[in-house]
């Protein structure tokens, strides 16, 4: 395939046919992230996208269940790239059971009901999206572009189109100075989301980026280790979806847990409690990642 690097996907796409229809990101103005910021974003040309579904199908037609269409935010793509994308992979993966993608609250927003509920019926069925908080301030200050009230405004939007979301909450993203409140609200926000998975991360402040100079000028503190499993039990005593899948396995987390909410709650908090009193071993700095 013809990538543009650096490239990424979600985790749980690691067997997914990864489909680089969108270069960058459309917003690419959040303070924490460096993925894209060497990339200006474009649609990539929807021939050349087509040309690589082809000889993907050519190849690999029978082998493909899942595909995941990249790069930051391809849903802020018009239906006129979307539709015939989706066709293309149909036919050409007669075996393919999902259609994923990032998304924003942003352009969730800009697309109408009539619109999100073609997309899923032409099979895209999946979105990732990085709420990081539910704070309004922390959204604020990591330059999210969405409220709060706008995320679930957006994750109403999609559920009634029937699309799957898979909600990402960063821990550390608030600071020391608005940890708990950054913790509690994301809980909350994840309540009202109501997502079919749910994750949190870990802050890692990546050099070169708005919040790198922020911390320099000493106006960013990341919490420290028993600061940030606090974040991620304040998390799960508010965060009350319906039925959603939870990990916090991510490489970036110092303790990796797992369950379903609301049914494990107890389970995982006990054992964010053994981590804070020293009886569960953490993921060592070396093995941690981003």
């Amino acid at each position: 395939m013809r990538y543009d690097e650096p490239l990424f996907r979600p985790p749980s796409e690691a067997e997914s046919f990864i489909l680089q229809a969108t270069l960058g990101c459309s917003w690419n103005a959040c303070t924490y992230c460096a993925m894209y910021r060497g990339k200006r974003y474009r649609e990539r040309p929807l021939e050349e996208v087509l040309a690589d579904i082809s000889e993907a199908g050519a190849r690999f037609a029978e082998d493909v269940r899942h595909v995941f269409v990249a790069d930051g935010d391809p849903l802020a793509m018009d239906m006129d790239h979307w539709e015939p994308i989706l066709l293309a992979l149909a036919a050409g993966f007669p075996r393919l059971r999902r259609v994923s993608t990032y998304a924003t609250a942003r352009n969730l927003l800009e697309k109408s009901p009539r619109e999100l509920a073609r997309l899923r019926e032409l099979g895209l069925s999946l979105l990732y999206l990085g709420p990081e908080s539910g704070d309004d301030e922390t959204l604020r200050r990591i330059a999210k572009g969405a409220t709060a009230e706008e995320h679930v405004e957006a994750a109403r939007k999609a559920r009634e189109a029937g699309m799957d979301q898979s909600l990402m909450f960063l821990l550390g993203a608030g600071g020391r100075e608005r940890s708990e409140a950054h913790a509690r609200a994301s809980g909350r926000l994840a309540t009202a989301m109501d997502p079919r998975f749910l994750s949190t991360l870990t802050l890692t402040v990546v050099p070169h980026t708005p919040l790198a100079a922020l911390e320099d000028q000493g106006r960013f503190e990341l919490p420290d280790l028993p600061g940030l499993l606090r974040e991620l039990r304040w998390f799960l005593e508010e965060a009350r979806p319906g039925n959603a899948i939870f990990r916090s396995n991510h490489a970036s987390n110092y303790l990796p847990i797992g369950g379903r909410l609301p049914r494990d709650r107890e389970a995982m908090l006990a054992a964010v409690d053994a981590a804070l009193e020293g009886h569960i071993p953490l993921r060592p700095e070396w093995a941690r990642g981003l």
